[in-house]
């Protein structure tokens, strides 16, 4: 008798939780815009300074990056449903205190502080509950629309940002998070706890502290390099409103190298952990996956290259095109519809071709948009000169994005899910933050240079001018990039050589930024041959265990 295939039906609370999930992720990242267009009203209002606020989107940066691995830890034991929803309990109390700062060091404490470790305990838990909530094709389609919601939020959070600072306030930006978080409140009821039952809950306290400043060490000397340079030091170090030499090195050295030993140590101590039959923060057989070390060091090299170039086309827009942050926002379309279009096709298209191949494509695509990029990038061009490579990099994007961590933590068991979707979630921090250092520094160099040498070739400027906008340019270059060195005592003809010079600069810098870019893709793609040629990221392998949770 031929056995008649029951069709199962929809089942609507996996796609809620999916919702839920990426959602999550979406406050996250749009969040981490915010600042970034509001920085002159918030300098205002709070009357405060640029180098604070700086601080602020630092601190956050460096929370985050630290706390991911010990926000999957801590998910693993005591379940991972219950840190997102604390996670996100505390991410609107942060947003709460920062929507109503009355001063830049209450802004720190709610944005930079609560709202970085509310983040970091969702972080990790968001990817966790998808590979424990969907399987096989399943996984590769939520996967596929987790990752494209990632991307849009990164693409639409300066054009959210940008509306509510303009039309209302900066606050409400803050404030519209205590909203969202409530809806992950009320559906992370759909989700089921998920959790490492194998081992009895306990925390390596030495293994959280070595860890955490390791990183923080670490991603502070990156970032830090922008304004002291990456070995020579560009200025004496300042902290605690002294100036220290360091031997005419920079501090990003020290930092570097400082967070290195530190994780060094944290490594050796996590390797004696683990042979004395204690639980460790972090399980060295992680890193024994070549899957799992495969795919992330192929996130680390993607988020330098896409990093790089969200940094470089934003800038152009701003200086050169005069827009202000929720039009540069728009500006940004293209790319952030072709990945809403391209991260679900890819994981409809995942049960058709291996991911790996998928991955690749997706470099391609983001190579090709580079290219197009750099060829239509003039003092003149605007979004329709700029839109074919926009769509590209966007439709490259989108491919990647998803099927890299679902490759990457498809190679897993369930148990070793909250650690490895920490790890991955820094890594990729990691890999975002040197890509912005890199491509702010060659953008940097690249501008001043440009410019001395417009100024210097200038037919209109007089020899005297021209000395001091050379000093000037050396010690502050956006405030020629930004148009605040603006002087209305200087002639219309002498102000309007100057601008050019200015926008000739940029446009350089952004495409020695895209050659930088370009090559951060190749080393991607050479990166990428090192993941497993298999058929199904998400399928579940004989003998695997089935992912322990409760209702």
């Amino acid at each position: 008798m031929e056995e008649i295939k029951v069709k199962k039906p929809f089942d609507w609370k996996k796609w809620a939780i999916l919702v839920t999930l990426s959602l999550a992720l979406a406050i996250i990242i749009i969040d981490g815009t915010v600042l970034n267009v509001s920085t002159a009203n918030i300098i205002r209002d709070l009357n405060t300074d640029l180098k604070s606020i700086q601080w602020a989107i630092t601190l956050y940066s460096l929370i985050i990056a630290a706390l991911t691995i010990t926000g999957g830890r801590l998910g693993d034991l005591f379940g991972r449903k219950r840190m997102f929803i604390l996670g996100a309990v505390i991410f609107a109390i942060g947003s709460f205190i920062t929507s109503v700062s009355p001063s830049i060091g209450i802004l720190i404490l709610g944005w930079s502080v609560i709202e970085g470790i509310g983040a970091a305990l969702m972080l990790p838990a968001t990817s966790a509950l998808l590979v424990s909530t969907f399987h096989g094709r399943e996984r590769g389609i939520a996967f596929g629309v987790w990752g494209g919601i990632a991307g849009a939020a990164a693409a639409f959070g300066p054009i959210v940002g940008g509306y509510l600072t303009t039309n209302y306030t900066w606050n409400w930006a803050f404030r519209i998070n205590i909203v969202v978080a409530a809806v992950l409140i009320l559906g992370s009821f759909l989700i089921k706890e998920s959790r490492d039952q194998t081992h009895k809950p306990q925390l390596d306290i030495i293994g959280v502290i070595l860890s955490s400043l390791g990183l923080a060490s670490v991603v502070y000397g990156i970032i830090e390099s922008s304004t002291y340079g990456w070995i020579k030091a560009k200025i004496p170090y300042v902290f605690a409103g002294n100036n220290y030499d360091l031997l005419g090195i920079s501090i990003t050295i020290y930092a570097v190298i400082f967070g290195l030993i530190i994780l060094t140590a944290f490594l050796i101590w996590e390797n004696a952990q683990e042979k004395a039959g204690n639980q460790p923060l972090l399980s060295l057989n992680l890193f024994r996956n070549r899957q799992f070390t495969s795919g992330i060091i192929t996130t680390a090299a993607l988020g330098l290259a896409q990093t790089g170039l969200v940094f470089a086309i934003p800038i152009f827009y701003q200086t050169v095109r005069g827009k202000d942050a929720f039009h540069t926002g728009l500006s940004l379309l293209p790319l952030s519809l072709s990945l809403l279009i391209s991260a679900p096709l890819a994981g409809f298209l995942s049960s058709k071709f291996k991911p790996r191949t998928l991955i690749q494509i997706g470099i391609v695509l983001n190579f090709l948009g580079t290219i197009a990029l750099y060829l239509a990038l003039s003092v003149n061009a605007d979004i329709k000169e700029l839109a074919l490579g926009q769509i590209l990099f966007g439709a490259g994007f989108g491919m990647i994005s998803a099927q890299i961590t679902n490759l990457t933590l498809s190679a897993v068991t369930p148990k070793e899910i909250g650690e490895a979707s920490g790890v991955n979630s820094m890594i990729r921090q990691l890999g975002s933050s040197l890509g912005s250092a890199i491509i702010g520094a060659v953008f940097l160099s690249t501008f001043i240079s440009s410019f001395i040498v417009g100024v210097n070739q200038s037919t209109v400027l007089p020899d005297l001018l021209k000395s001091n906008l050379i000093i000037k340019v050396n010690e502050d270059s956006s405030s020629f990039q930004y148009g605040t060195a603006k002087n209305n005592q200087i002639p219309a003809n002498i102000a309007a050589d100057i601008k050019a010079s200015a926008d000739q600069g940029t446009v350089d810098g952004a495409k020695q930024s895209l050659v930088y870019v370009g090559g951060f893709v190749i080393l991607t793609l050479l990166i990428s041959f090192s993941l497993p040629d298999i058929k199904t990221a998400g399928k579940k392998q004989p003998g695997e265990p089935a992912v322990k949770g409760t209702h």
